[in-house]
């Protein structure tokens, strides 16, 4: 075979139309060598040794190599495991820059670099041939027809975001064939869209698409790792969702579904992991980068380099202080975004990114080359501002071009509508944006990503539901999983009525949602809960790729009638721009109108004082967001104004009668949505100062209107249902 010098760049293998350039960043290696395959299941039919090296990359161009070709490395190096280096020539070890790898692992012993056996064993290399376990790399052909594809580019403060999983999400669906059941193409298609559509969001949030790895101790008891948050390509779509193949199609048919997501106005974020790979610690498989050069990608413990450092409870953390490691995240950032034209990135366990030594540094590098690139900086980046380290949890203190996803706001939300006294404060902050936590660094509301409930964690039915998590069926007696409703009971203090339980069970649904849908900031909706969706009180249902994780899509009449719930809600969302500001409230009088754009009020209806923001008794309180502070323009430029709207919110058990604030003689309340029935009929009217009976645990929301108004008419919801 022939064999070209090559270039070191671009990274990974690139087919130019007439062969293909291999190139491998390995900054200790000794000897580097290509091994090609004729298919997934065979042995190598070359190796070849790469002889150039250039600034610590090892190249080659092969002109006869074709697309579809299967490939892997051997790296040689010194195995001295106490020096931080484990190269291991007899492992096949994956391309960091594959953008496809081939089929599942199939463990066995010999993927591990030492033999498996005592607690010493990774200091010796094991000799076993690895190459028939692990899968292959794939040169894979860029071409696509995107046409007139357009990227969205939803404003922030428009942003509606929509968390699922691939598989998850279509693997019951009725509408989807059930061949496409679980893969990219069947949350393309049509019947998926049109819920989309008609729902309202405005943005995916996929979790992990990148290729990753089922733990062997999980497979071993009939498991698997089913979130994905364990990666070990991060060019490469996981080809576990593809329909169509997987040497190479899985590319195309991710490009596909971005293409029609795009078409109906919907962004696509990818949940991304690379805080660590899937290698875990040190007695974890030699799979790529260990293989390649362990010494550079991974940090490892200062004074013992056997050991990793972990901050991700993983076993390894990426060391993105490295060059060549953070150029592989730059360039995987890039490559999605431009070949692949993904809208933005959930970064997981982002504070393991930002540690330049030991300390979270929000001024690292890692901050500092994504505000530069002109790529990836014009994209959604988004933050769980936390890691598992010490002083790992930065909910508030990542720089002014992020957003977070706002622990803070998940547990003030929660503690309040559960009854937890002294909550009112906090909730004040978190209804408007969250100013305590990003007011004072340059950042808008929209820094704040607000959730209730997420993936992992209880769904919305299972927080109301449970008071204690079920995690059974992970096999670990149920030890694994925070138990984060703490004793919720639904606040159901004093009721034993099994009916009058279920309705405040399915009131408090409507609560969270409601508050999320009707706070400052970007609101996120975790798949499903939308319609009631249960895992049957699993709160770590990571490896669960069963009924407990899939989306149940029989609706009963419940469950319909909170998806339409939801449905309402979002269409206020986006009908009324005061319910989605650009800016933090100022809590002061609006030039020329002596109306301030935000009042707080008790139940009396009078102005909240400090002693009620104090009382830790109060869970009871009143805002009025005003029309006339809408900080947004129409096409033209000119100053857009809205309704004012009155939302009361009762955390107490018991009703309580609210006295209703105006701001004229003339001023009335529409009845818009009381969470104790659902949507109002919206012909119901109240007059200033008269009282308001507000159940227990439930919210209202009133529209201001001029007595001789005429009521408009009900909400028309201008997306079409399925």
């Amino acid at each position: 075979m022939k064999i070209w010098p090559g270039k070191p760049y671009p990274l990974g293998a690139s087919w130019d139309g007439a062969g293909v350039n291999f190139s491998l960043f390995s900054e200790n290696a000794e000897r580097v060598e290509l091994c090609l395959f004729d298919s997934a299941d065979s042995k190598e039919s070359a190796r070849i040794p790469l002889r150039e090296k250039t600034a610590h990359v090892w190249h080659a161009y092969l002109p006869e190599v074709r697309l579809g070709q299967l490939y892997g490395y051997r790296v040689h190096g010194p195995y001295e495991p106490e020096q931080g280096h484990r190269f291991n020539p007899a492992k096949l070890l994956l391309d960091p820059y594959a953008t496809a790898i081939a089929g599942p692992i199939k463990w066995r012993d010999d993927l591990f670099g030492y033999p498996i056996g005592h607690a010493d064993a990774d200091l010796v290399p094991d000799e076993r041939d690895s190459s028939d376990g692990l899968s292959k790399c794939v040169v894979v052909d860029p071409a696509f027809s995107w046409g007139n594809d357009v990227a969205p580019r939803t404003p922030w403060h428009k942003t509606l975001i929509y968390e699922l999983h691939v598989k998850g999400f279509t693997a019951r669906h009725p509408g989807v064939p059930e061949r496409l059941r679980g893969t990219y193409a069947g949350l393309a298609c049509p019947a998926v869209l049109d819920y989309f559509h008609a729902l309202g969001i405005t943005a995916v949030e996929l979790m992990p698409v990148h290729q990753f790895v089922a733990d062997r101790h999980l497979v071993d008891r009939g498991l698997t790792n089913f979130w994905g948050y364990n990666s070990i390509g991060f060019f490469a779509p996981d080809a576990r969702y593809s329909s169509s193949g997987v040497l190479g199609q899985q590319v195309a048919e991710f490009k596909t579904l971005v293409k029609s997501l795009h078409r109906q106005g919907i962004e696509v974020i990818l949940d991304v992991v690379y805080n660590h790979t899937a290698e875990g610690n040190q007695m974890g498989p030699t799979l790529s980068f260990r293989g390649i050069d362990n010494a550079a990608y991974y940090r490892l413990v200062e004074n013992d380099r056997r050991y990793y450092m972990d901050y991700t409870g993983c076993g390894n953390t990426l060391n993105a202080t490295h060059p060549a490691v953070l150029r592989l995240i730059m360039d995987s950032l890039r490559y999605w975004i431009q070949e692949m034209h993904v809208d933005g990135f959930r970064f997981d366990l982002a504070s393991a990114l930002a540690r330049e030594l030991h300390e979270v540094d929000r001024l690292g590098a890692f901050f500092d080359i994504i505000h530069q690139d002109p790529i990836i900086s014009q994209v959604k980046l988004i933050a769980e501002p936390w890691d598992l380290g010490e002083g790992g949890y930065q909910v508030g203190n990542f720089p002014a071009l992020w957003a977070e996803w706002n622990g803070v706001y998940r547990d003030t939300v929660r503690r309040f509508w559960k009854g937890d006294g002294g909550q009112v404060g906090s909730m004040a902050y978190r209804l408007t944006g969250s100013s305590d936590l990003y007011g004072t660094s340059d950042r808008q509301p929209h820094a704040s990503i607000n959730f209730i409930t997420a993936h992992d964690g209880f769904t919305l039915h299972d927080l109301v539901s449970y008071n204690d998590k079920h995690n059974e069926d992970n096999g670990e007696d149920n030890r694994d999983g925070h138990n984060d409703n703490l004793s919720w009971n639904c606040g159901a203090e004093g009721v034993t009525d099994n009916t009058a339980i279920l309705a405040l069970r399915e009131r408090q649904k409507r609560n969270f949602l409601a508050t999320l849908l009707l706070s400052q900031g970007v609101p996120m909706l975790l798949a499903g809960d939308e319609i009631g969706r249960t895992q049957s009180g699993n709160n770590n249902s990571y490896c669960q790729d069963n009924e407990i994780s899939w989306v149940d899509w029989n609706l009963d009449p419940r469950r319909q009638s909170l998806l339409e719930f939801t449905r309402d809600l979002i269409q206020l969302f986006h009908d009324h721009p005061v319910l989605r500001r650009r800016h933090f409230f100022q809590g002061r009088s609006i030039r020329g109108t002596g109306v301030k754009d935000l009042s707080w009020f008790r139940c009396d209806g009078r102005e909240m004082t400090e002693k009620g923001w104090a009382d830790a008794e109060n869970r009871c309180f009143g805002l009025i967001l005003s029309g006339d502070a809408v900080d947004e323009l129409d096409a033209r430029g000119n100053k857009i104004t809205d309704d004012t709207f009155l939302l009361l919110m009762n955390a107490h058990h018991q009703r309580v009668a609210f006295m209703l604030p105006g701001h004229s003689a003339k001023a009335q309340w529409q009845v818009i949505l009381d969470t104790r029935e659902g949507m109002a009929r919206r012909t119901r009217r109240v007059a200033k100062g008269a009282a308001y009976s507000l159940e227990g645990r439930s919210l209202a929301l009133f529209r201001l209107f001029d007595s001789q108004e005429a009521l408009p008419t009900p909400l028309a919801r201008r997306r079409p249902t399925v």
